[in-house]
């Protein structure tokens, strides 16, 4: 055997059907597409949802729902993840660019803080928004917190 005489196994590959070529093929005349209509035609390709002229899905179902493009999007910090961060950090000041460095947050989002858990002691906070209990919270046990 050498790499002038290799050919696949008998029976492994077979001549493709020459459409349109006559009668006597087996598949002149209309070339295996059937009789006329958009099939039948050359560049045929149907538009994706297009259900042969039935109304399409999208436009039976009602239109519901509404969203607001100028809604702003919080990434949320509770209290005791706040703590959490402090202790683990030990500095009570958390800022933006301390949870970027830290991977909490990535750059370009804003940050809420909430009211869940409880803290140890004063913490000082930079924020975008910040619930009025959270900010009670924080103010009671001796923190801050700034809004940007």
């Amino acid at each position: 055997m050498e790499l002038n005489n290799l050919k696949p196994a008998k029976g492994a590959t077979r001549n493709n059907k020459r459409r349109g070529r006559g009668i006597a093929t087996g598949s002149g005349g209309t070339a295996g597409r059937g009789h006329k209509g958009h099939k039948a035609r050359s560049g045929h390709k149907a538009k994706r949802h297009f259900e042969g002229g039935q109304m399409p899905l999208q436009m039976r179902l009602p239109k519901i729902g509404f969203r607001n493009p100028a809604r702003e999007e919080f990434a949320v910090l509770n209290l005791d993840q706040l703590q959490n961060y402090a202790t683990k950090s030990g500095q009570n000041q958390i800022d933006l660019p301390w949870l970027i460095k830290a991977g909490v947050l990535k750059p370009g989002q804003k940050i809420k803080i909430l009211g869940r858990g409880e803290l140890a002691s004063g913490i000082q906070v930079t924020a975008h928004a910040c619930s009025a209990s959270a900010k009670k919270i924080i103010e009671e046990k001796g923190g801050t917190i700034t809004l940007i």
